[in-house]
Formats: C-alpha cells, structure tokens, sequence
C-alpha cells in the first residue's frame, strides 16, 4: 500500500491518504487524477485497469485501490 499512497501524494499532496475514505465522494480525487493514477498504477504495477473498473468503489480509499491492483495481478 506504501507505493500507492507514493503515487497518490505525487498526484495530489497534503492529504492523509491512509485516513481518507471517501477519495472519490469528497472530490479529493477528481477527473484528470483519475486519469494520472490509473496510468501510474498500470506503469507501476504491470496491470491493465479497463474502463469497467473505473467505478468509484475502486477509488474511495487507499484499501479499495489496492484491492484492485491485488486483483489485476492475478
């Protein structure tokens, strides 16, 4: 998880990102973000997020992201 709070802190600092649980919803995490930390968690981790997983409950908390991540490596 260390490694996604990196990349999130890169896109958007100042943020207690292991405490956050509502990325998404509070609008911390907007459009372009999204766009930047999906590009750098398939870079980073050598996955393929596709459009059907762009769905807020993948992004609320640091949890829900590496859970995805978890799942797209197999």
């Amino acid at each position: 998880m260390d490694k996604i709070v990196k990349i999130l802190e890169e896109i958007k600092g100042g943020v207690d990102y292991m405490n956050e649980t509502a990325l998404i919803s509070d609008g911390i995490i907007e459009s372009f973000d999204m766009i930047t930390l999906i590009f750098k968690l398939n870079e980073e981790f050598g996955i393929e997020i596709g459009v059907e997983d762009v769905v807020p409950e993948n992004f609320e908390t640091v949890e829900s992201i590496f859970k995805l991540v978890e799942s797209k490596r197999g």
